[in-house]
């Protein structure tokens, strides 16, 4: 094959997606320290404006917050940049123990393993489930993260069952059908980021003892989120000690980059020696590490801005739906998902909020969500104020007549 042929196939993956309307663009933006979400955005022009963010998944806006930049800060100026290497040879730090410990705390675990993201602490730890329990089967919710997905098929084979998404009749009907003799992993998350709703974890806990398996939890969208503490919807809801796995993320509600998984110091010590996600990797900055440390140890002790985040988020639930604008019924938890259901509508209001309005949200389009659900999916903050609610609401409304897209609640459609 030339390589003209070669080149042939790149560009006629790239029509396919241009042509159902979801090819992907990137803003190019620059947020500004200590005035989160406002944020300035670089047209292709070379033109600069000033833009709101309504899509971050730095949830609580930690990644501002001055304890933790004042951390990094002296990690830098302490350590230097990088880590040194893998955790196996050179890239072990004292930053690195500290927040381990932290995390443990955080979940009430004996241990927890650093990783460089969430999506390979999913990844290598549930593919390594497979080396160290031969014949495990996982139970996997059916819209489980991609991470979770690739991490289950890379060491399943055909060992894996995939139920219902959050349907427990369905689980306990593939548990009660697999061999009683195998070892069995049920494997879900507890927010789920693009419908915004929760599991049933103390039923799935139920089901778990019932049937002799163990559980994974991805509390991503959770952790520092939920809880008193912080600890997620497992916290929340009473049932921590009885999760076997907890796997979160640093880079969401904590502000910073990087995964983890805590659990029992055995199953930590475990997936440390047979994990390649995390033997072969180069792990976090020390800059990092302590600047995720601090944040955790602050959202341990400050509730409050937990619950000004639970009220923002349904304070633009109830203005959305005042507005005849379809928010997802699905969603109980802080993330606002506003159904378009086109993948072109979609990206054409994105487009117009950000040039015209200073609204920045990205479409989420196939294949992060089914084609057909399109949708915006807003994540206020504790920063979110009133009048940008107003500013957001107003536009959306205009927008939604412009692109002549149905309303719901009785309003125009």
């Amino acid at each position: 094959m030339s390589l003209m042929d070669y080149r042939k196939a790149f560009v006629a993956a790239l029509d396919e997606i241009h042509a159902e309307g979801r090819y992907r663009v990137f803003a190019d933006l620059k947020r500004h320290r200590g005035n989160f979400p406002r944020a300035t955005w670089t047209r292709d022009d070379g033109a600069e404006q000033d833009v709101i963010v309504w899509c971050s998944n730095d949830y609580l806006g930690q990644g501002q917050n001055p304890v933790v930049l004042d951390a990094m800060h002296a990690a830098l100026d302490t350590a230097g940049a990088g880590s040194g290497g893998t955790r196996n040879i050179s890239g072990t730090t004292h930053y690195h123990v500290e927040l381990e410990r932290e995390l443990a705390d955080l979940h009430g675990k004996e241990a927890a393993l650093l990783f460089t993201s969430g999506y390979v602490s999913n990844e290598a730890s549930l593919s390594t489930l497979y080396r160290i329990l031969p014949g495990l089967i996982v139970f996997s919710d059916a819209l489980n993260h991609n991470s979770m997905i690739s991490g289950i098929r890379a060491g399943a084979r055909d060992q894996r069952r995939v139920f219902r998404h959050n349907d427990l009749a369905h689980l306990e009907e593939l548990l009660a059908g697999a061999d009683p003799d195998a070892p069995k992993l049920i494997a879900l998350e507890s927010v789920y980021s693009m419908d915004g709703d929760i599991a049933d974890l103390p039923a799935t806990v139920a089901l778990a003892k019932k049937y002799n398996a163990m559980t994974y939890l991805d509390e991503v969208h959770a952790v520092g989120m939920y809880g008193p503490r912080g600890g997620g919807v497992a916290e929340r809801d009473a049932v921590m000690d009885q999760i076997d796995i907890i796997e979160g993320t640093l880079a969401k509600a904590i502000g910073v980059m990087g995964g983890y998984i805590a659990a029992d110091a055995v199953i930590v010590d475990a997936i440390r020696s047979f994990a390649d996600g995390f033997i072969f990797t180069t792990s976090i900055p020390p800059a990092l590490a302590a600047g995720a440390a601090a944040s955790i140890r602050w959202l341990k002790e400050n509730d409050y801005v937990r619950q000004t985040h639970q009220e923002r988020a349904a304070t633009l639930k109830a203005r959305l739906r005042k507005a005849g604008l379809p928010v997802m019924e699905s969603s109980v938890s802080h993330i606002v998902p506003v159904e378009v259901g086109d993948p072109v509508h979609c990206k054409m209001i994105s487009d117009i909020l950000l040039a015209d309005y200073g609204i920045y949200v990205q479409p989420i389009n196939y294949p992060t969500v089914p084609r057909g659900t399109e949708r915006l999916r807003f994540t206020p903050s504790p920063a979110h104020t009133d009048a940008m609610m107003d500013d957001l609401v107003q536009a959306l409304e205009a927008l939604w007549t412009h692109c002549n897209i149905k309303r719901v609640g009785g309003v125009a459609a």
